[in-house]
């Protein structure tokens, strides 16, 4: 199978071509100090040799290997260590976080690109610094000063890293009726206890300390969500000179056996009074967790999304290399016993449909992390820019989420069928990468829940209002380009695809005035609608990067990315018809049989 190995040049093409990245680090001042295009490219450079060259090889062994679960603790598969220590030396823990407790401040639009690879390379690793990073968003947006500077400079360096405690057996998605408890002790610290389920990377044995950010609720807290608080709860407790103190009573019970990510540990988390400090506000600690959901729910979209690339690699060579029949027009090798299976239509229809939703979903990633940059970053004299951006990354967060990992999975899919028998095969990759990127539509909210946040809050909860954020800059990139004669084949059948959308986003809000079940019913056909339609204008913005340097591209990089487009356009934005049609039809056929009748 084919090698791993870190798109850089795509990237490029994203950040430089495409959405002028350089321009929007330049007008955001406290990214301006930290970053510029020369410092950007080496990032790039380095991240893809270590996630190429050193995780990459670790993938399959990691998952043959799994995690080992004692009384003691858990280990990590061999080279896992090591390779985590890699990723310390080289403060890449630290790439986006706040400068001022050592992070390097780095934007969204660049990290989220060696998330990518390092998510392409090794995903089961990869979970470890994005957990890490999550909680490190958290704390820093919520957590008191004294917590700040004794947890973030470590998990930021890499020697603590963190976790984050939601899930319980019985309350997944409604965290609301949670049992995890918190009683107020004497110095101000809090007795933590109760049982966590799916905690990725909740026990291991690279790091130092394990910082744990445990949703619990208070005596006498509100039912419900409201009544949730978060606390920070450590492995092992902190002294005052910032060494490390006592084990905390947090154990890890076991781990999962899983389908995939199998590197990674799955923990069930059992805190038996242990010592936990409040951060945020009491009974605000879904606050404290949704600042960082945002960051994480597009990390996990771009996880789908760097198993596609993974598999679009192996796959595309595999379709070079394997020689299988004549092509139907005449042999193409006709010295060789028969020709390479790139030749038949139906193998190109593969590799095309990956194609398309990988090199889409890689500029439509691009394009939801400058939303949240600007979210963050932008002065505070520029409080209308800031707020459009907050809209726009709370309309998009669920489609980045959901639509790049059912793309990613399918994309898996289908690279798995272009091996044929080989992609059944352990040997080969492919069927891993399946495994693997199957969770990814699961955890930090199912694919459904995202689809129920898009339509329902997102969509109908603001009568449209979000939506038309994201209407208006395709629109108004469609006027912008209409005389763009490189552009014209496709900015006609994008403004049908937007208006498509647009009507059926209407019709599924005054259907929801009411039909309960109106919002329920058209949900996830809505949101794959929607991300078909972003997918076509992150290619119509391709489409006109790429037009400009296509004649004389010798090296068919431009060309390619022209062609691909025009599949996109022909063979996938279609797929919008249906859906349109199917989220018309209402709630009626889907809600008509009685349970006796399933």
């Amino acid at each position: 199978m084919a090698d791993y190995q870190a798109p850089l040049r795509e990237m490029r093409f994203v950040l430089n071509e495409v959405f002028d990245a350089p321009a929007l680090w330049a007008s955001l001042p406290k990214v301006a100090e930290n970053v510029d295009p020369d410092t950007a490219d080496a990032i790039l450079e380095e991240a893809g040799k270590i996630t190429s060259g050193v995780l990459a090889p670790l993938n399959r062994e990691g998952d043959e290997q799994g995690c080992k679960w004692t009384a003691e603790g858990v280990t990590s598969p061999e080279g896992f260590k090591e390779a985590y220590q890699t990723i310390v030396d080289g403060g890449w823990n630290a790439l986006g976080g706040n400068p001022e407790q050592g992070g390097m401040g780095m934007p969204k639009t660049l990290v989220s690109q060696f998330e990518e690879m390092l998510q392409g390379a090794n995903m089961a690793f990869g979970l470890a610094p994005m957990l890490t990073a999550g909680a490190c968003l958290a704390l820093d947006a919520h957590g008191s000063n004294e917590l700040k500077e004794t947890y973030l400079p470590k998990m930021y360096s890499g020697v603590w890293s963190g976790a984050m405690d939601l899930t319980e057996p019985h309350a997944g998605t409604d965290l609301g009726i949670i049992r995890t408890k918190a009683e107020p002790n004497d110095d101000g610290s809090f007795a933590v206890t109760g049982t966590k389920i799916f905690i990725t990377w909740g026990e291991h044995d690279m790091a130092e300390n394990i910082v744990h950010l445990v949703l619990a609720k208070l005596p006498g807290a509100p039912k419900g969500p409201k009544g949730i608080s978060m606390f920070l709860v450590p492995k092992f407790l902190v002294k005052d000179d910032g060494s490390l103190g006592d084990r905390n009573p947090v154990t890890c019970g076991s781990i999962e056996k899983k389908m995939g990510i199998k590197g990674s540990a799955t923990c069930v988390m059992n805190y038996d009074a242990a010592r936990g400090w409040l951060v945020g506000e009491e009974n605000k600690g879904l606050n404290a967790m949704f600042t960082m959901m945002n960051y994480e729910r597009l990390g996990v979209g771009v996880q789908g999304l760097g198993a596609a690339e993974a598999s679009l690699q192996s796959a595309r060579e595999y379709a070079k290399d394997r020689i299988q029949s004549r092509a139907p027009s005449g042999a193409q090798q006709p010295e060789k016993a028969a020709d390479p299976i790139l030749v038949h239509p139906d193998v190109r229809r593969m590799l095309l449909t990956m194609k398309g939703y990988v090199e889409g979903g890689r500029a439509f990633s691009t394009y939801v992390a400058q939303w949240l940059d600007i979210a963050k970053y932008a002065d505070d004299s520029e409080q209308e820019r800031r707020i459009h951006a907050e809209g726009m990354v709370s309309l998009l967060t669920p489609v980045a989420k959901a639509f790049l990992t059912d793309r990613g999975l399918d994309v898996c899919i289908i690279g798995q069928q272009v091996l044929g028998g080989h992609g059944f095969i352990r040997e080969w990759g492919q069927e891993q990468l399946v495994r693997d990127c199957r969770i990814t539509q699961i955890y930090e909210g199912t694919n459904g829940i995202q689809a129920l946040d898009l339509m329902g809050r997102k969509v109908v909860g603001s009568q449209g209002k979000l939506y038309e954020l994201f209407a208006q800059d395709v629109a108004a990139f469609i006027e912008e380009n209409s005389d763009e004669q490189s552009l014209r084949p496709y900015l006609e059948l994008l403004a049908a695809a937007l208006e498509r959308l647009s009507d059926v986003t209407e019709h599924v809000i005054n259907q929801a005035s009411e039909t309960p079940d109106a919002v329920g019913a058209a949900s996830v056909d809505y949101l794959d609608l929607f991300g078909l339609t972003a997918l076509a204008y992150m290619w119509a913005r391709m489409v006109k990067a790429a037009a400009a340097k296509a004649e004389g591209d010798t090296s068919g990089f431009y060309t390619g990315k022209l062609k691909t487009a025009r599949f996109y356009y022909d063979r996938l934005l279609p797929k919008t018809v249906s859906l349109a049609e199917g989220i018309r039809s209402g709630s009626d056929s889907m809600m008509a049989l009685t349970a006796e009748e399933f």
